[in-house]
């Protein structure tokens, strides 16, 4: 899948079902539902970058 810039990341399409690997790949449903809220806060640029970190070691 390569690089995918953060704030593209709630606009994926999400998996069926949750892999709950110890990191989360990008299209993980909790991922997005994750960044979803993020954004939603309005939260932009590298605090959105740091969002998307933490979504994907939780």
């Amino acid at each position: 899948m390569g690089k995918v810039k953060a704030k593209k990341v709630s606009s994926l399409r999400a998996k069926k079902k949750c892999c709950r690997s110890k990191t989360r790949c990008i299209t993980c449903p909790v991922v997005i539902m994750r960044m979803k809220k993020l954004e939603a806060a309005g939260v932009t640029g590298k605090d959105l970058k740091k969002g998307l970190k933490k979504a994907r070691a939780a």
